[in-house]
């Protein structure tokens, strides 16, 4: 029992590391220790996604952890919980600027994060780990943390106080819409490139498309008969075409697309990438999505300045076990 109370792990693996010890405590202590990062080696390429996100704010600070492991049974445990909430009291005891330093930071019952999060994997033989740590600085912060599965949660700053009902609105939109960045101006570089391309690369196949299909209907095919080999054999056994036809369909799909490809307007192709881009910020940037909370079609950002034309958000953070 003075074992299981100085390491929190079962009482037969407590009596297991005290015969091995030959009583000696310290020892005891080690030998658990071991296990439990001998059960985290194990298990090390096992995916957490069930788990708990807790949040803190305090003054102009707004703090998030995520500690994950295997299963749902698991994280109900009241052992589980009561890590989580550990280790949600050190990182607002410490603020460290990082997860790795979080690790590091002492829990109430002397040991670090890292060990305590390594102790519950040996006792229960199911993965453990610090899925993700947030911090924000801001005048004015706060956090959301889902009411149902406590597994989804978002931390939210901005430049000045605003009505608390819809900072929290603001969170939950975080939450739920999960954006890539506050706005246009801060996306990712890469990101915006790979959505460039992918752009470029939709409209062209889409032009391509057009023109085949219009060329198959002036040879009087139905596209939708010769979309696919697949198709195109299964209607030939349904009569629906020719087995000429499917020869002159193939032709057509070939010859025509590889005539439209060579032939694209690089500016129009440019100008409905663009327009695809535009719609990529008003889905993923925080302040173009349209307000969940709202009754209207209005913006995140107009809906902040209908209540302070000078109010902005200023960083978000998001975590989600599911994803």
């Amino acid at each position: 029992m003075k074992l299981r109370q100085m390491t929190g792990a079962g009482m037969m693996d407590c009596k297991k590391a005290l015969v091995e010890a030959e009583g000696d405590y310290t020892r005891a202590q080690e030998i658990i220790r071991e296990k439990g990062k001998l059960v985290a080696a194990k298990r090390a390429d096992r995916n957490t996604t069930e788990g708990a996100v807790r949040a803190n704010v305090t003054g102009n600070k707004a703090v998030m952890v995520c500690l994950g492991c295997e299963t749902d049974f698991v994280s109900k445990n009241a052992e589980f919980q009561a890590l989580a909430d550990a280790v949600l009291a050190a990182a607002v005891a410490g603020y460290p600027a990082d997860a790795e330093a979080l690790k590091s930071c002492a829990m109430a019952d002397g040991r670090t994060v890292e060990e305590a999060i390594t102790a519950q994997t040996g006792k229960t033989g199911e993965k453990h780990e610090l899925v993700g740590y947030a911090l924000i600085e801001a005048p004015y912060v706060v956090s959301y943390v889902h009411a149902l599965n406590g597994k989804l949660g978002a931390i939210v700053g901005f430049n000045k106080e605003i009505p608390a009902d819809l900072a929290k609105g603001v969170a939950m939109q975080v939450a739920s819409m999960n954006p890539v960045s506050i706005s246009a101006a801060d996306c990712p570089a890469e990101v915006v490139e790979k959505e460039r391309q992918v752009a470029i690369e939709k409209t062209k196949e889409e032009q391509v498309q057009k023109a085949v299909d219009a060329a198959l209907k002036k040879a009087g095919i139905n596209p939708a008969h010769v979309d696919s080999e697949d198709h195109i054999e299964s209607n030939m056994g349904k009569g629906w075409i020719t087995p000429e036809q499917a020869a002159q369909a193939r032709e057509i799909k070939k010859t025509v697309a590889e005539q439209k490809a060579a032939n694209l307007p690089a500016q129009m192709i440019e100008n409905i990438a663009n327009g695809r881009i535009a719609k990529f910020f008003k889905e993923n940037t925080l302040e173009e999505q349209e307000y969940q909370m709202g009754d209207g079609k209005a913006s995140v950002k107009d809906s902040i300045a209908a209540v302070d034309k000078d109010a902005k958000i200023v960083a978000f953070k998001r975590f989600s076990l599911s994803e």
